[in-house]
């Protein structure tokens, strides 16, 4: 007997997707409506479509589409699926497609939940547009996602900022006198911090970084995700993104 098949509209955005087999492919999706997904593709890679299918299927591409499940079936599918962000500059810049694949594998090892988190997504889908659409500050753009996706991660900072404060990465607090561990951030690195905690996205030009004071805030802000969150360790786009930026 078919198993029973259920629909449902929801708007996803594409942490990865794998090949599987000749010619379909699995994307594993976070969702407005269901949490952290995993969808079979079929006939992406076929000639007919090549053209239509696959270039949706880009890491942090917006999607708004109609999902069908089966009883029989452990992973969703698609019935209809189309863009839900019109992307002008992501897709073209070698810049934006940096951050975009570096913040696609953040999410899809650190976010594994199956139900939904209303904030957490439009965060997320909020960011997309934003990387799309800024005219400057692009450079600094991974910097400020990372501080603020910890907020829906359950360690964003707890009190408030004090100038010459160092920032204890394991309590997840700023302090005037050093803590007794290495899990720290410097007094330079905790103004940033708190810099990207206020700072609007649209204004991150502002915040004036050299590539090594970049570079030397990122390694930061991983050793304080790594404290809370080993996966944090497991993602290779660092690599890229510290070339690039």
């Amino acid at each position: 007997m078919p198993g029973t098949l259920k629909t449902y509209k929801a708007r996803g955005i594409v942490l990865n997707s794998l090949k599987y087999g000749d010619s379909a492919m699995v994307v594993h999706l976070l969702t407005d409506a269901l949490g952290r997904q995993s969808y079979m593709v079929q006939g992406v890679r076929s000639s007919r479509g090549r053209g239509s299918k696959l270039a949706l299927f880009q890491p942090m591409f917006a999607l708004e589409f109609e999902g069908l499940t089966s009883s029989r079936q452990q992973m969703h599918r698609f019935r209809e699926v189309q863009s839900g962000i019109v992307l002008q500059r992501m897709p073209f810049d070698v810049r934006r497609s940096t951050i975009a694949l570096f913040m696609a594998e953040v999410l899809y090892r650190l976010v594994k939940e199956s139900e939904p988190d209303s904030q957490l997504f439009d965060f997320v889908w909020e960011s997309i547009g934003a990387l799309d659409s800024m005219e400057e500050g692009v450079a600094n753009f991974h910097l400020w996602f990372l501080v603020n996706l910890s907020r829906f991660l359950g360690f964003y900072p707890g009190n408030e900022y004090m100038p010459g404060a160092w920032f204890d990465a394991c309590e997840g607090s700023y302090t005037v006198q050093k803590p007794p561990h290495a899990t720290v951030m410097t007094p330079e690195n905790a103004r940033l911090m708190n810099d990207f905690v206020e700072c609007d996205v649209r204004c991150l030009a502002e915040i004036g970084l050299n590539r090594t004071q970049r570079s030397a805030f990122l390694e930061a802000l991983l050793a304080y995700y790594g404290y809370h969150l080993d996966a944090i360790h497991a993602v290779q786009s660092v690599r890229i993104l510290q070339e690039v930026f």
